[in-house]
């Protein structure tokens, strides 16, 4: 076994890096912060895979998450939408997995099949976090798959989007690779014929300069109907609509560099321009490519289905059985356990409810619930198991109409600047060949023909088409660099135009790992022991906050424990009397303002903790820097008594808005718009969905990219929140480097255009000028974009 060294490995969990507790679990003289990091360990060393530890420090991940039930897999109408292939003897499946993040990952995913002979086959794709596993399911079960994936510490996200989603793989990018590699290789061996011609080489034979001609002459051929066949379907789609794109000087410079080219080489008159067309198509499809790139291990068109289970536990004559959810009904009696999704609107027939409902209504608060209550879907149940009967299927459900929300204004189609110039561009062009040619008809109409061809082929708009895919590509890999991940290259342009942002409160710009206390009154050390003591004996969220607050060690047991949910508890501990809650359970002669636990011992009012919001890091001058630039504007769904607090960093006090529903942010950002904003919206959970859909530009704030996020234009990362400013100051500067490349791409056009319209362009001439300009404008776009990111010090 290879043993690693690490200097940390007294304060932090051999597996997974996190802090250890006070006392901490220990095997073969490692140390664990729990005993999921623990059990992976003596998995992993039981089996001879302890090497997993010496490619990377704390390569795991914590397992301090409550176990899954995945018994639901073992239903064969369920398994049978997820599997890829299935036959009598073999089952692959390709899973998700978020938490593969390094070589240590890989090797041991890769490794499987020392876990269980069964398991024949298993294969990662590192960029999609994903494993395809195949197995001999005579053998071993889906469910059994899974839960070795989960044991040791790989958890597989299964939700029911993958059972819906569409079985046909996207092959988009895969074809446009094709297409690049076709083009690439006509355009190098036209390149190797045409040195002849770049050298004058004239004493060649005939016979060979028509051979080579020829051969050049077929070479193009797949290159204009296979690789460049998007720009002429684009072209005349948008014809049709009565639209220029750039596509229509693209294809018409390819369609003109091509019938000239066959015209010369079929009469002998010259070498034509194929050269130039196969480096043109090759250069516009790299662009398109790196235009398309995007994260293939983040959804960004995330609904309600990623958020829910696959199946819920069915109760039916005392017994318990896994149903798949699009077969759960009205009626239907279902058991939820603690930390589990409510998938639909249901009664409370049994159990305690306490449900957090952040994620779908923004307020941070616990709801409780009594017998016979109605439960809309999407709450957690954050206690003991309950059981609840369906009243409205999924499809119908709460949840279900955040996004089927028939008030969203259809968001148009991102307008960039090179579709913007595409038009105008287009119309000189057509309008500087026609002139060029009737100036030379009434002269010698060859040379007319010439001129006219020339202005097209010289003038085709390649270098425009690659300043913005460079640009905005450079700008994007910083952006990731950044932990700031966009939908695609297009959002960039976009959010240099915003002038208006609006922000979510709870999980946007509150910091969810930095909450605190402020105690007012007295407390001895014993005191504070006492108290943290009885506090960790309660799963409400104050009392988590309170535990680590006080950060003290559990000293002392805790008798005739009581708690009520929601408003306090009790219990003796070290032979006294301690109390923890609010005024009303307490009994107090006081008015709570704000999120207060009062602490009562041996029937004395010691005073009170009071909980202080923390915010982002940064958040303080993240406002201001924004305050100078655009309005900001903050809807909420929790109450407004931290309104004193926020008031500062916005404006307006009336842009301050709290207890907004999701249909309330909806309607607010609609009418943002209609007075002509562009808006940006900061959201994190489903109740921020339709504002999110409606915003000209909608950022989806998260802590774990992995996690579940509604669906948006972009992804940031909470690590990277207080560099916003700077993301929206090198989007403006990304544009103004595209209007830069723009007036280089023309400066060149404009020498070319001097020999074509006078007929003399020659095809070695376009063969320089074409590659040199796209060269330069590769070589331009990408140094700026890097120059202008250490000026915001994103790099």
């Amino acid at each position: 076994m290879i043993e690693k060294t690490r200097s940390s490995i007294e304060t932090t969990c051999y597996h997974c890096g996190d802090a250890l507790p006070v006392k901490p679990y220990t095997s073969d003289d490692k140390q664990f912060c729990c005993l999921g990091c623990k059990g992976v360990y003596q998995i992993l060393s039981s089996h001879n895979l302890s090497n997993y530890y010496a490619y990377n420090d704390v390569p795991g991940q914590s397992q301090k998450k409550a176990k899954q039930h995945f018994d639901y897999l073992d239903e064969p109408g369920i398994a049978a939408e997820l599997v890829d292939y299935t036959d009598d003897k073999i089952t692959s499946i390709t899973l998700f997995i978020p938490a593969i993040h390094c070589s240590s990952c890989i090797w041991l995913l890769e490794n499987l099949h020392k876990f269980s002979p069964s398991i024949f086959q298993s294969r990662i794709d590192f960029l999609k976090k994903q494993v395809s596993v195949s197995f001999k399911n005579q053998e071993i079960s889906l469910r059994q798959v899974v839960e070795l994936l989960e044991s040791i510490g790989y958890e597989p996200l299964i939700s029911l989007q993958d059972v819906v989603k569409k079985n046909q793989a996207d092959h988009s990018e895969r074809n446009l690779i094709t297409k690049i590699a076709v083009a690439g290789f006509c355009f190098g061996n036209v390149m190797l014929l045409s040195f002849p011609d770049y050298f004058g080489l004239s004493n060649l034979e005939q016979e060979f300069k028509s051979f080579f001609g020829w051969i050049n002459l077929a070479f193009s051929v797949p290159v204009l109907l296979y690789s460049a066949k998007d720009y002429f379907v684009s072209a005349w789609n948008n014809l049709k609509r009565g639209v220029l794109n750039l596509d229509f000087p693209l294809a018409l410079g390819i369609a003109v560099m091509f019938i000239r080219s066959f015209a010369e080489i079929i009469t002998g008159t010259g070498a034509g321009f194929v050269d130039t067309l196969c480096s043109l198509v090759f250069f516009l499809l790299i662009g398109k490519w790196m235009q398309q790139r995007t994260y293939h291990y983040l959804s960004f068109e995330r609904d309600y289905r990623s958020y829910f289970p696959v199946a819920v536990t069915l109760i039916k004559d005392d017994l318990e059985k896994p149903l798949p959810l699009n077969e759960l009904k009205i009626g239907d009696r279902i058991l939820i356990r603690s930390q589990e999704i409510i998938p639909a609107d249901a009664i409370l027939l049994k159990g305690e409810a306490k449900l957090d409902f952040s994620f779908v209504t923004g307020e941070s608060a616990p709801v409780e619930k009594v017998l016979g209550e109605v439960i809309y879907a999407g709450g957690r149940q954050l206690t003991g198991a309950i059981e609840l009967e369906v009243i409205k299927p999924v499809s119908q459900s709460y949840l279900t109409q955040l996004w089927n929300n028939e008030t969203f204004r259809r968001k148009d189609s991102i307008k960039t600047f090179s579709d913007s110039a595409s038009k105008y561009f287009s119309i000189v062009l057509l309008g500087v060949a026609l002139c060029a040619g009737l100036f030379w008809l009434n002269t010698d109409i060859n040379r007319a023909v010439a001129s006219f061809t020339a202005v097209l082929i010289i003038a085709c708009p390649c270098a425009l088409a690659l300043s913005s895919p460079f640009t905005l590509a450079a700008v994007l890999s910083i952006f990731d660099k950044n932990k700031f991940y966009l939908k695609n290259t297009a959002v960039i342009e976009e959010m240099a135009k915003i002038d208006t942002i609006v922000f979510d409160k709870t999980g946007t710009i509150t910091n969810p790992d930095a909450g605190g206390f402020v105690f007012q009154g007295t407390l001895s050390e014993e005191q504070k022991q006492m108290v943290g003591d009885l506090a960790r004996n309660s799963g409400h969220p104050l009392s988590r906050e309170l535990v680590k607050y006080l950060d003290l060690p559990s000293r002392f047991p805790v008798d005739q424990y009581r708690e009520m949910v929601g408003r306090g508890t009790s219990g003796w501990v070290n032979g006294h009397s301690i109390k923890l809650g609010s005024a009303a359970f307490l009994q107090l002669p006081v008015a709570d303002r704000g999120t207060v636990v009062h602490v009562v011992i041996d029937n004395e009012h010691l005073g009170h903790f009071i909980s202080r919001q923390s915010w982002r890091p940064g958040f303080k001058q993240l406002a201001l820097q924004l305050n100078k630039s655009t309005d900001l504007h903050l809807l909420s769904g929790d109450n407004d008594l931290e309104r004193a607090q926020l008031t500062p960093f916005f404006p307006r006090s009336q842009q301050l808005h709290f207890k907004q529903n999701p249909q309330d942010k909806l309607n607010y950002i609609t009418i943002l718009q209609e007075s002509g904003a562009k808006v940006m919206m900061f959201g994190d959970g489903l109740n921020d969905a339709g504002a999110l859909k409606q915003s000209d530009l909608g950022i989806a704030v998260t802590d774990n990219i992995n996690n579940f996020s509604p669906g948006c234009d972009a992804i940031l990362d909470g690590a990277a929140f207080e560099k916003i400013p700077l993301f929206i100051k090198l989007a403006k500067d990304a544009v103004r480097i595209i209007h830069m490349s723009f007036v280089i791409s023309l400066l060149y056009n404009a020498v070319g255009l001097f020999f074509a319209v006078q007929g003399l362009l020659s095809p070695l001439m376009a063969a320089i000028l074409m590659p040199l300009s796209t060269i330069t404008i590769i070589l331009f776009t990408s140094i700026t974009a890097r120059y202008y990111a250490h000026l915001n010090k994103l790099l």
